[in-house]
């Protein structure tokens, strides 16, 4: 598992390093392989270039070598994404990954090969994961076209970061070329499908605060107790319903902090959540059994996570 980490801000929506220790060590703790950084859970499009620089490096002091650390380094400016592409590298980041700029939409795997191309060159020691989520870029294309096409062009690609409920491409992804490409599948709620039909990585927002519950359905499933994990995959089921509820990425940053971490609100133009709203957030969550059944910790399973 990998965690799409939060970037912890103040009242006025400025950056505070000071709680990344907190959250590295949390995630450490529940034996999570990797961080995320400045990706859409970190809300990385909102933060200005030096931001993202800093909360790179902080994380990447943090981890101390004990966890991976990914950084996405996508801009709808390319000369920017190649700078945070090399800025990465020279701060350590054991991997990098990338959006396709979205605002002049790219509409064609070739035009996206160039771009990641061109993106990649500027940190060419560092294993890149293209980052696939078309529900917030607007890009959606073939992706194993892409990963035919992008085979010698983009030397240090090592897979894709698969954010899209799209299983049957998820699946020819994880076969094309005898597997030889890295697929980590994105979306919390179908993890038990990735798991079916092969995923070994993962990496998810809600594993910042749920991982233990990811665990057991990873160790479900290895024993073949389908409807147990079933049943588990369903209580994640309920908790992406609440957090849907409550405006998504604007919730979980609430649920971090009642869980132990406070990573403040999210940043303008998301919308914080007042406090009645965070009151009936809470108590939604306790109805469905939030805080009772997400973080027993359970034993590492015996899969291998991909990276």
């Amino acid at each position: 598992m990998i965690a799409a980490t939060f970037t912890p801000l103040d009242g006025a929506g400025n950056l505070r390093l000071s709680v990344v220790p907190q959250i590295v060590d949390k995630l450490i703790s529940w034996n999570v392989g990797g961080i995320f950084v400045c990706g859409s859970t970190g809300e990385g499009p909102s933060l200005s270039s030096p931001e993202r620089k800093d909360l790179s490096e902080a994380f990447i002091a943090s981890a101390k070598g004990r966890i991976k650390v990914f950084v996405h380094v996508g801009h709808n400016s390319i000369r920017e994404a190649r700078d945070l592409a090399a800025h990465a590298a020279r701060a350590g980041a054991d991997f990098i990954s990338a959006t396709p700029p979205c605002y002049f939409k790219i509409s064609s795997v070739a035009a996206l090969v160039e771009s990641l191309r061109e993106i990649t060159s500027q940190a060419p020691d560092v294993p890149f994961y293209y980052y696939n989520i078309p529900w917030l870029t607007g890009v959606e294309l073939d992706m194993v076209s892409f990963l035919s096409l992008a085979e010698g062009v983009i030397p240090s690609l090592r897979g894709i970061k698969y954010t899209t409920p799209k299983i049957h491409e998820f699946q020819a992804c994880l076969r094309h070329d005898n597997g030889k490409y890295d697929l980590l599948y994105g979306t919390d709620e179908m993890l038990l499908s990735a798991l079916a039909v092969g995923a070994k990585g993962f990496i998810g927002s809600t594993y910042n605060f749920a991982a233990p519950l990811y665990r057991r359905i990873m160790i479900a499933y290895q024993r073949g107790e389908m409807e147990h994990a079933a049943a588990l995959q369903y209580e994640v089921v309920r908790m992406v319903r609440v957090i849907n509820k409550y405006g998504g990425l604007a919730a979980q940053k609430v649920m971090m902090a009642m869980t132990g971490v406070d990573c403040g609100p999210v940043r303008n133009p998301l919308t914080a959540i007042d406090a009645t709203r965070r009151k009936t957030l809470e108590a939604d969550l306790r109805e469905i059994g939030f805080f009772e059944k997400h973080f027993q910790e359970v034993p590492t399973p015996q899969t291998p996570s991909g990276i």
